[in-house]
């Protein structure tokens, strides 16, 4: 996108953007925060590469990590110099159901307008999503913005795709969801067999959808799930793990044979989803592609 378009988009970390994708879409990040082991650190400052031992360091901590969600200055940060551009923004973030991140947008908003420096001109959206979806519904944005768009038109087509868009996860436990207390509706599987990998979407809270013994037949099951969005003319895709490069791989190959075409994006998912759901997440997720553009 260019760098001069009416419309400048902004996301959080937790979409998990491939960075590549993100600044060639022109798409601005704010970052949330992760405490491990008492450090507080953003998240946009832990790389891919560091993501091994952190997730090293949380399969062996007793209380697990801590997020939170980005401060009413850390949003005012990113808009103050887009506004004082003169440019729109349109603002997606993580379902509000998880976290405060849409609330603290709202908040350097009414700041903004409140300072008289344009915060009229923003445009806030809870994706109901996040990660794969919540990213697609910024690529979208960003697709808006590049033509010409003003932030209410890239808002309108985001929020239009919120009704394609469906997400669905795979997880090795649930320990992590109940540590963190972001369990909402799967907490009723808390109490059956340890043994069981959890299907879960995330529709505003995450939510299960079956139980299955194995990873292989999660695995399966999420093949399945491409099939029906394939069907439902839902054909453009993303697919993420939680330190499981492999199985991703494994879960592209099939997908690629289900649409026929390359996914929008293949990232991992970093430290503040990846705290409250634990490594060896496998997720897909897809929506229209006349909604993507």
């Amino acid at each position: 996108m260019s760098p001069d378009a009416r419309t400048a988009v902004v996301t959080d970390t937790t979409a998990y953007l491939p960075e590549d994708l993100a600044a060639e879409a022109g798409i601005h990040l704010v970052s949330l925060y992760v405490t491990l082991d008492g450090k507080q650190r953003p998240e946009s400052e832990i790389t891919a590469g560091d993501y091994d031992e952190f997730y090293e360091r949380l399969r062996r901590s007793d209380e697990g990590a801590t997020t939170s969600q980005p401060s009413v200055g850390d949003f005012v940060e990113v808009y103050e110099p887009l506004l004082a551009d003169g440019r729109e923004i349109v603002s997606i973030h993580i379902a509000a159901g998880l976290s405060g991140t849409y609330e603290s947008a709202l908040q350097a908003r009414q700041r903004l307008i409140d300072d008289g420096k344009g915060g009229e001109r923003i445009e806030v959206l809870d994706s109901t999503s996040g990660c794969g979806g919540q990213g697609m519904l910024a690529l979208i944005a960003a697709r808006v913005a590049s033509d010409g768009g003003s932030a209410a038109e890239a808002l309108e087509a985001a929020r239009d795709a919120c009704g394609s868009l469906r997400l669905w996860f795979a997880i090795d436990t649930l320990e992590y969801l109940r540590k963190g207390g972001r369990i909402g509706a799967a907490q009723a599987l808390l109490g059956s067999a340890l043994q069981i990998k959890p299907i879960l979407t995330l529709e505003e809270e995450i939510t299960p959808i079956e139980r299955v013994r194995t990873r292989r037949r999660a695995l399966e099951r999420l093949i399945d799930f491409a099939k029906e969005r394939k069907e439902a003319g839902a054909d453009r895709w993303v697919v993420q793990h939680i330190h499981d490069p492999e199985t991703a791989r494994a879960l592209v190959e099939q997908c690629r044979e289900v649409f026929g075409n390359d996914p929008v994006f293949v990232s991992e998912i970093g430290p503040v989803i990846g705290a409250h759901i634990g490594p060896g997440l496998i997720g897909f997720g897809g929506l229209k592609s006349e909604l993507m553009g």
